[in-house]
């Protein structure tokens, strides 16, 4: 269920910059599933991922609002909210 986010000013029509996680690509590690910045268009992994990419995304940016870059999947999280939206 979404709910109301004050973060949706930051998300812009961005494409993913990688298929796949940045970070992990680069190092050769696995992922679990990757999570796309709506402000940039970073391709992060997941926290269920040895990396959590998208989490240190947000960290180090602010860039609140992913979505999943999963197929089939379209829901978005806001990190700040903590919630779907």
């Amino acid at each position: 269920m979404a709910t109301a986010c004050s973060h949706l000013d930051q998300v812009r029509d961005v494409a993913p910059r990688t298929n796949g996680c940045e970070e992990c690509l680069k190092t050769g590690d696995d992922w679990v599933q990757v999570r796309m910045c709506l402000t940039c268009g970073h391709v992060g992994c997941c926290d269920s991922s040895k990396g959590q990419h998208a989490t240190h995304h947000f960290n180090s940016t602010g860039h609140a609002v992913m979505r999943s870059a999963e197929p089939g999947q379209d829901w978005r999280w806001c990190y700040v909210d903590q919630a779907y939206v």
